[in-house]
């Protein structure tokens, strides 16, 4: 007898059947016992009438390991219609204690520190699972819509020997007995492929070592990544950017419509295009709005970020907004500038509901002009040396984006803290698990 899902229970009413997972619950009534299985899709009810077995089981601590084979009966009282009678239970792994927390209620009753601390088991928690359903949708998704229009999926390197950024915000590793770098993004390698296969994408973690303590930054993420050539500017990057959003949307309810009917999260209207506005004109709003004057500021503070999506909603119904041309001096060097603005940038952030998640635009593909902006910011070409031979031998027109994979899926559910959905969070504070 071949082992089903809990999920699949409904399809075999009347059938003898075989399952297998953990011992989420047991509810003792006064001449019955219902037995909770967990397994890695859902749950299933089993009936206990037997006051021995039933008993057996009340002495197993809760996550205990069971293969279950039984009759599967049609009750319209059960969830999902379906419950299994008449069980044999045999035992395969004994919890050697309980879960710090009940993981059948609800939502997990314990702080996010806690939660945090004892991951292994507090991921097996419905609600929680159901986060990193989202996420997996999110990169079926991305995935799908990218290939769909010819793009070619790559792996770069995570230990680099230049910071990507030409900052000192990076991770320090002893390779070999001289200094290498965990890597940034995957930022020059994507550029170099579009030499190659012209439209590239990458899923990987990428690392900063920014001294962030906020409910919005991690030191380690995952990274969306996405590099296109023969663009006409920034705008056929944003409008990218437009599909592979909805694409991902589509994703989520596609295949994770378990997980939408258990987190019932507000998804964003994926109508395109999006709103978008210019920074200088962005600036000009919240100056007015705020009665304060902030149009020199280089960059957007979180709290503008946050007024500019309340206006987005307010004035287009959008959860998202384009803002793009950034000054050069906060875009890194291999920015492409805007020709009709001097010192502005064909850079943009797309906001989600008032917090940025992603940073894209349109890069210099010409050798000189990299030779130029690196000697007026002072950088030293040699360890851009590999990078730079791509640019030496003809690169066309091209730009990208970024989408961080744990802040989007936290916009999505509008979790306070983006450790919510991450894995194992890695910041100043945590290491382990």
């Amino acid at each position: 007898m071949e082992r089903i899902w809990t999920t699949q229970l409904g399809s075999y009413a009347g059938q003898r059947v075989r399952m297998a997972g953990w011992l989420h619950r047991l509810r003792t009534l006064s001449h019955v016992s219902f037995l909770i299985l967990r397994d890695g899709q859902g749950t299933a009810q089993v009936v206990l009438d037997d006051p021995l077995l039933a008993a057996q089981m009340a002495e197993l601590p809760a996550e205990t390991v069971l293969e279950i084979k039984g009759l599967a009966v049609a009750e319209p009282q059960a969830p999902g219609g379906v419950e299994v009678h008449d069980p044999v239970i045999r035992v395969i792994a004994e919890a050697a204690e309980p879960p710090p927390f009940d993981l059948y209620r609800p939502t997990l009753k314990a702080q996010l520190p806690t939660i945090l601390d004892n991951a292994p088991l507090a991921l097996r928690h419905p609600r929680q699972r159901a986060l990193f359903r989202l996420a997996a949708a999110s990169m079926a998704g991305f995935r799908a819509t990218l290939q769909a229009q010819d793009f070619t999926e790559i792996q770069t390197p995570k230990l680099v020997a230049s910071a990507t950024e030409g900052g000192a915000n990076v991770f320090t590793v002893d390779y070999f007995g001289r200094s290498a770098y965990l890597a940034q993004s995957p930022q020059f390698y994507k550029q170099i492929m579009v030499g190659i296969f012209e439209r590239v994408f990458e899923v990987g973690p990428v690392f900063r070592a920014e001294p962030h303590d906020t409910p919005r930054h991690l030191n380690e993420y995952v990274s969306l990544d996405v590099e296109i050539g023969f663009i006409d500017d920034h705008t056929t990057v944003m409008a990218l950017l437009e599909q592979v959003l909805a694409g991902m949307l589509q994703a989520i309810r596609e295949q994770a419509a378990d997980a939408l009917a258990l987190l019932h999260p507000r998804l964003p209207d994926s109508t395109i295009p999006f709103p978008r506005i210019h920074f200088r004109d962005a600036l000009e709003m919240i100056s007015t709005a705020i009665g304060e004057d902030v149009r020199g500021e280089p960059d957007l503070a979180p709290a503008h970020e946050r007024w500019l999506g309340e206006w987005a909603r307010a004035q287009y119904g959008s959860d998202f907004l384009f803002v793009w041309g950034y000054p050069l001096a906060k875009r890194p060097f291999y920015t492409h500038p805007d020709p009709q603005r001097p010192g502005y940038s064909n850079g943009f952030d797309l906001l989600f509901r008032g917090l940025e998640l992603v940073t894209g635009g349109q890069r210099l593909h010409r050798y000189d002009d990299y030779m130029a902006v690196l000697a007026a910011r002072n950088l030293d070409p040699a360890p851009f040396r590999e990078y730079l031979q791509a640019f030496r031998h003809g690169m066309p027109p091209h730009g990208g984006f970024a989408i961080g994979l744990e802040r989007w899926v936290a916009r999505l559910i509008e979790a306070p803290n983006i450790r919510e959905t991450t894995l194992f969070p890695r910041d100043m504070q945590r290491l382990t698990p």
